[in-house]
């Protein structure tokens, strides 16, 4: 029998992780912060995605890859199985970039290349069917060509002017798909600068530079409450 799981426990997240550079970042100090534990899974090296009993709750992280493209990178497979069947658990699950696209697929979305590319610091203007604590608009930090169609019986989060949906809840908030990045800090992105700026690079009303984009520390620092509401909201819809 599965336990139940409460506001206040103690919880063990996995992370899924799809590139070296973009790993947990705030999101792993945060979890230890509140005193959750937290383990991560390298699937871009090989490593195997872990068994649902082995978490409270799943975090699948962004990534350059895209779902249309599996059979460049095999674990995806698995990974899609394991997906599936935390959505059909009670288990919160939360998706960010690529991990977001993951989890709308397997919610029946379609994903596809969008107009624009968003890359850089954003306004979300957040959606009136909105589900999440989120403020009315907020900056927040995107890297991605691709977008997602809106789920059945999934509240909007917000959008962009280059992305109708910015992200999604499900099942009354225990499952956050999230196109933006509230998790990140500058050493996150200067990593991404240096292994993933080829695949973002080109112009377009939507990208900046990345030197325009690391100019102005606060903004890292504004991100941070934003994911703490998020996050708390989240884990409390443990059952």
């Amino acid at each position: 029998m599965e336990c139940v799981l409460y506001y206040g426990d103690i919880m063990h997240i996995y992370f899924l992780q799809h590139a070296a550079y973009e790993d947990p970042a705030r999101l792993s100090d945060w979890l230890t912060g509140m005193g959750h534990s937290h383990n991560t899974r390298h699937l871009y090296a090989g490593e195997i995605p872990p068994q649902l009993s082995e978490f409270d709750a799943l975090v699948v992280l962004g990534g350059p890859m895209r779902t249309e493209d599996p059979d460049a990178h095999p674990w995806i497979k698995r990974e899609r199985k394991l997906i599936e069947r935390a959505l059909n658990s009670a288990k919160p699950v939360l998706g960010i970039g690529f991990g977001a696209q993951l989890i709308a697929e397997a919610l029946g979305a379609i994903i596809s290349r969008g107009t624009y590319t968003e890359l850089g610091w954003h306004t979300v203007t957040r959606s009136d069917e909105c589900e999440l604590a989120l403020p009315a608009t907020f900056e927040a930090f995107h890297c991605h060509s691709d977008i997602f169609g809106l789920p059945d019986d999934a509240a909007p989060i917000g959008a962009t002017p280059a992305s109708p949906v910015q992200g999604f809840s499900w099942d009354d908030g225990r499952v956050v798909a999230l196109q933006f990045h509230l998790e990140v800090t500058a050493p996150w992105v200067r990593a991404l600068a240096v292994h993933h700026a080829s695949a973002l690079s080109g112009s377009g009303p939507y990208v900046q530079s990345f030197d325009e984009i690391l100019s102005t520390s606060k903004r890292f620092d504004r991100l941070a409450p934003l994911l703490d509401r998020l996050l708390l909201d989240w884990l409390n819809t443990a059952r």
